[in-house]
């Protein structure tokens, strides 16, 4: 068993949202649960690799439809109780009743956890849209954040953000309504999909500004690994936007090393750029693996320390 050790700080169990008041900026990381007992070890390790850069908190993921509902609780309260790491759990509603979602939030809230990420999620294969609601479910996100927000008031809640647009709502009016909602029913702050161009954040951010959203806004980022992963991230979050000159880059990368490093060098200059301009946090999804996000991290000098990130 591996077993990590952090001082954060007081920052253990602190809701996000107080954690962002505190902090001048936050850096998070995103796991998501292995499907093998030998995943389980090697992401321990990565963890471990991490652990001192001190993050705000770190966040756990599930599949689609919940498929890794039991695998998502049992990282969370392994993280909860085997390291002194805030940790968030994502909760997805889709295909679920009310009363199965209030008995998982129940669980964590048991277990000590203080903070859900509360998401609509995508459809299992096979899954109709009728499926995916319930008579006694939700569908939309918006009902998720005012179920919880209703039944756990003492817990945080945070909800995605779509900078480069949501793939089932293509009118980004319609858009930027469901996320008000979101907001208006109870959510504490937005965690943004990932994205290449810092300007689609930009737009994005002021945009939410417009409609009276208020609550802050944690840029996702997800370093380029290999290109494997590039076309895995094209086909997940369609519509993404990938900059020329990323992919002239990225051409020019001969082997897996240099791939590896242009992602990760790509990713390091957006955080810089998107830190002068008053980010309110980064959540740098890890893919489970330590090397971008410690890179990344070590170029720019962050590190949470006392509750100020520097």
């Amino acid at each position: 068993m591996v077993t990590l050790e952090q001082d954060n700080s007081g920052l253990v169990n602190m809701l996000v949202a107080d954690i962002l008041k505190k902090q001048e900026r936050t850096v998070s990381f995103e796991f998501f649960p292995p499907k093998t007992e030998s995943g389980w070890e090697e992401l321990f390790y990565n963890i471990t690799s991490l652990v001192p850069l001190q993050p705000s908190y770190v966040s756990v993921t599930y599949g689609a439809g919940g498929s890794t509902r039991s695998r998502t609780h049992e990282l969370v309260t392994r993280l909860q109780k085997e390291t002194n790491l805030t940790v968030v759990a994502h909760l997805t509603c889709v295909g679920s009743t009310r009363d199965e979602i209030r008995r998982i939030v129940d669980k964590y809230a048991n277990s000590g956890v203080t903070n859900i990420l509360a998401l609509r999620g995508d459809l299992p294969e096979g899954m109709t849209e009728q499926e995916a609601a319930p008579r006694d479910g939700f569908r939309y996100a918006a009902e998720l954040v005012a179920c919880i927000r209703d039944d756990f008031p003492d817990l945080g809640i945070g909800v995605a953000g779509f900078p480069e647009g949501h793939p089932a709502t293509p009118n980004r009016l319609r858009e930027l309504e469901h996320l008000k909602a979101k907001v208006d029913a109870g959510a504490d702050y937005i965690v943004t999909q990932l994205f290449f161009d810092n300007h689609d954040f930009y737009d994005f951010r002021e945009r939410c500004k417009l409609i009276g959203i208020k609550v802050p806004i944690i840029a996702g980022i997800m370093p380029i690994t290999s290109l494997k992963n590039l076309n895995r991230m094209a086909d997940m979050a369609a519509g993404s936007h990938f900059p020329a000159p990323l992919l002239r880059s990225l051409s020019w990368a001969e082997g897996k090393d240099y791939v590896r490093k242009v992602g990760a060098h790509w990713a390091t200059e957006q955080i810089r750029d998107l830190l002068h301009q008053g980010v309110a946090g980064i959540h740098l999804y890890t893919l489970n693996h330590s090397y971008a996000s410690v890179q990344i991290c070590e170029s720019l000098g962050l590190r949470s320390y006392q509750g100020i990130c520097i």
